[in-house]
C-alpha cells in the first residue's frame, strides 16, 4: 500500500508517518522509485504501538525509541530486557534518560514489602524503585499500607501476573512487545476497574448502588 493507504488504514496523517520514518521509530517501505515507496501489515502493526505508546500511555519520544529498540533487539537474555523496557514506562524517578535504579542502592520498605509477600526482590529492577518512593508517599501522607493490606493485594496482584506471564508469546521480540504494551497499555485499564470496585463496594456497603 501507498504512505496515504497506511495513513487512511491506522487512522493516521501522512505527515505524522513521516514524522515517525525521519525520527526511526518505523522501518522505511520498499522503495518503488525516488518518491514513492509500498508499506504492509509490519508497519501498520509498528504505527498501532507507536500511537498506543505515545498517545494513549503517554510516553515521550525518547522512551518510546527505547522500547522500539529493544522489541527490535531484545538480546538472549529476555528476562533483563524486560527490565530495560519496565525502567522505560512511567513513573520516572530521575530525569530523561537517566538511570532508573541502581543494584547497589538498598530500598528498605521495597524490600521489607517483598519479603513478606515472599517474591524476588531485585533492587536494580525499575519497579522496585518505583515501589519504594510509593510507599514513601503512602507513610508520609499517615496512610501507610498495613501488612494486611499488603498481602490482599500482594495476593490479587500475583494472580494477574501469574495470568499474564502464561499467556506472553516464547519468541523474545514478541514477549517484549507484549509484556510491554501490556503493562503501558492495561494499568489504567486496572486503575479503572479498582475505582469502580471501590464505587460498588462502596454501594453495597453504605448504601443503594445509583440507578442507570
Amino acid at each position: 500500500m501507498r504512505i496515504s493507504e497506511l495513513a487512511a488504514t491506522t487512522g493516521s496523517n501522512v505527515s505524522t508517518i513521516k514524522y515517525y520514518l525521519r525520527e526511526g521509530l518505523m522501518p522505511p517501505g520498499v522503495s518503488r522509485g525516488a518518491t514513492q515507496a509500498d508499506y504492509g501489515p509490519a508497519h501498520v502493526h509498528r504505527i498501532r504501538v507507536v500511537k498506543a505508546l505515545a498517545e494513549v500511555a503517554g510516553l515521550p519520544l525518547h522512551r518510546v525509541r527505547e522500547v522500539l529498540r529493544l522489541i527490535d533487539e531484545p538480546g538472549e537474555d529476555t528476562f533483563s530486557t524486560l527490565g530495560r523496557a519496565v525502567a522505560a514506562l512511567p513513573p520516572y524517578l530521575h530525569d530523561a534518560g537517566a538511570q532508573e535504579s541502581e543494584s547497589g542502592t538498598d530500598y528498605p520498605l521495597a524490600r521489607a514489602a517483598m519479603e513478606s509477600l515472599g517474591q524476588v526482590f531485585d533492587p536494580g529492577y525499575a519497579a522496585v524503585a518505583q515501589l519504594e518512593r510509593a510507599l514513601q508517599a503512602v507513610a508520609a501522607a499517615g496512610i501507610p499500607l498495613g501488612d494486611e493490606q499488603l498481602a490482599v493485594y500482594g495476593r490479587s496482584l500475583m494472580e494477574m501476573a501469574e495470568y499474564d506471564i502464561a499467556g506472553i508469546p516464547g519468541e523474545p521480540a514478541a514477549t517484549v512487545e507484549h509484556a510491554v504494551l501490556g503493562t503501558a497499555l492495561y494499568e489504567p485499564v486496572i486503575l479503572a476497574l479498582r475505582r469502580l470496585a471501590h464505587q460498588d463496594a462502596a454501594a453495597r456497603r453504605l448504601g443503594d448502588p445509583p440507578r442507570p
